[in-house]
């Protein structure tokens, strides 16, 4: 092996163990902030809009592990250069490293989380890697040149002592990467402490359960293979928010401020709010980031204290219009006040489907706020709720060209049958979901080819807050066909044919799904 590969290699090993090495001193000390996570949170706040939305429109739920790989791929490629680099010329690599690790400090600043100790991360990441690499490329420098300027042998005692520390720093850097993945992998506090939450019954159940466990209306849900569950499990549910890495946090120092125009501040904590009348809505939630026919809307059992008994007991200025809600993570999102205040019981929401919050969708505790997509009402991990107006404040997504208010469209999709998929000829069911957040669905059409519509059979729903299932039996001929669905609210608005794209206020069109009967 060339001894530029060589230098090479042991910029990588200098590297990996100067990143673990600053990982592991994160999980015991600053947690919630790790110099990684940090550079890529700030490299995602900096991204334009249509970054952001290509992302998603690609990678959709997987856009966070997509983008992991790449600052991956983006550190071994530097750690590569700076091995080669020293090799060089001395201190060259040394200061490539010393400024990434200013660079990772810089980002650790920028974190909301982030507190002196947070430094030590970054600190002790730049050290180690500065040290190893000194040490190694002087090894191999010494391989490569006797002490007295004469070349020396491939099988020298320099050669071996090169080796050695590589193949040294080599096992310590995979033994410290299984340890830094074991406690990373933990979020082992929080899990446990999840784990061990016991979450009251609720004032107002969502409905009565039935006889075989259901907790939806008799009618609400119907049995067609391939048709979306009615009320989506947690580990099925989608997940997009600008959080690169999970928020790590303890309940026990949990609490939840009312901050602004209120005639009194307020703060309450996880038990407190554990201790309130807690009630339990079926809600719809909606990404605007999802495309027409995408995934990104899913159904919850959500359990919760009303946002408005929250407001009230601080006292809401009449010139207020809007709430600010903040995560631990320095997410914001700008929630018209009447979206909170009024009848669509929005929640300071502690459970999902009868167990606390998953980790990953908000634990302890995030807002639900029916009839209205995520990026403006949907906060996980909330830590403060700063009542405002439109005109003084701008949330994470109105800063970069999205809309204020984001009310949900009306909308629908093809579930059944699949995209492409063969069908035996004879009765075709065609099925799907509709939603119309906080005003309901009154109707579901179909048509296939082009042709006139059809009223499908919609099936009970849960509440005005949840989508609904629909179907229709059609006799089609065999050949290709195409099938479209759209829906009629409770207002008399019908899905908009358009073909707009999710920006700036979510996507209309109608979804099409190409299919063959045979």
């Amino acid at each position: 092996m060339r001894r530029r590969t060589w230098a090479a290699v042991s910029g990588a090993l200098a590297v990996g163990l100067g990143v673990i090495g600053g990982e592991l001193s994160a999980a015991a000390l600053s947690p919630s902030v790790t110099p990684v996570s940090a550079v890529g949170s700030a490299v995602i706040d900096g991204l334009p809009p249509g970054v952001k939305d290509w992302a998603i429109a690609w990678f959709g739920t997987a856009d966070k592990a997509v983008f992991l790989v790449t600052i991956a791929v983006l550190i071994a490629l530097l750690a590569l250069a700076a091995g080669v680099l020293e090799y060089r010329r001395r201190f060259a690599g040394r200061a490539v490293v010393a400024g990434f690790g200013a660079v990772g400090a810089l980002a650790v600043a920028s974190r909301p989380q982030s507190s002196l100790i947070s430094f030590v991360a970054p600190v002790v990441a730049a050290l180690v890697a500065v040290l190893v690499l000194d040490a190694l490329v002087r090894a191999l420098r010494a391989w490569q040149q006797g002490a007295d300027g004469a070349a020396t042998t491939d099988r020298s005692p320099a050669r071996r002592r090169f080796l050695q520390g590589a193949g040294g720093t080599a096992v310590v850097v995979a033994a410290t990467g299984a340890a830094a993945t074991g406690v990373r992998s933990s979020q082992s506090t929080v899990t446990r402490q999840r784990s061990s939450i016991t979450l009251p019954a609720p004032t107002e159940p969502a409905a009565p359960p039935r006889p075989e466990g259901s907790f939806v209306p008799e009618g609400a849900e119907l049995e067609i293979p391939g048709i979306s569950e009615l009320v989506t499990d947690a580990d099925d549910f989608y997940r997009i928010d600008t959080a690169l890495v999970v928020p790590v946090v303890d309940p026990a120092g949990w609490t939840l401020r009312v901050t602004g125009l209120v005639d009194r501040e307020v703060e309450i904590t996880f038990d407190e709010l554990l201790a309130l009348p807690l009630i339990e809505r079926h809600v719809t939630l909606a990404c605007v980031s999802n495309t027409v026919g995408g995934g990104l809307t899913g159904t919850a059992r959500w359990l919760g204290w009303p946002v408005r008994e929250l407001l009230a007991r601080a006292g809401v200025r009449p010139e207020a219009d809007m709430v600010l809600s903040r995560s631990v993570d320095g997410f914001t999102a700008g929630t018209p006040l009447e979206a909170l205040t009024d009848s669509r019981d929005a929640l300071i929401a502690v459970g999902m489907n009868g167990e606390p919050l998953p980790v990953e969708h908000g634990f302890p505790v995030r807002l639900v706020v029916p009839g209205l997509y995520g990026f403006v009402s949907a906060t996980k991990w909330v830590s403060e709720l700063q009542v405002t107006r439109f005109a003084d404040e701008k949330a994470y997504w109105s800063t970069r060209g999205w809309s204020e208010r984001g009310p949900v469209k009306t909308s629908s999709r093809v579930d059944v049958p699949r995209p492409n998929a063969d069908v035996p000829a004879g009765d075709v069911v065609v099925a799907g979901v509709a939603w119309a957040q906080h005003r309901g669905v009154e109707a579901v059409e179909v048509r296939v080819d082009g042709g006139p519509w059809q009223r499908a059979v919609l099936a009970t729903a849960i509440s005005v807050d949840t989508w609904c299932h629909y179907s229709a039996t059609l006799a089609l001929a065999a050949g290709s066909h195409t099938v479209q669905s759209r829906a009629v609210d409770r207002e008399g608005d019908v899905q908009s044919d358009a073909d707009v794209a999710p920006a700036p206020d979510g996507a209309e069109g109608l979804h099409t799904v190409t299919f063959t009967v045979t």
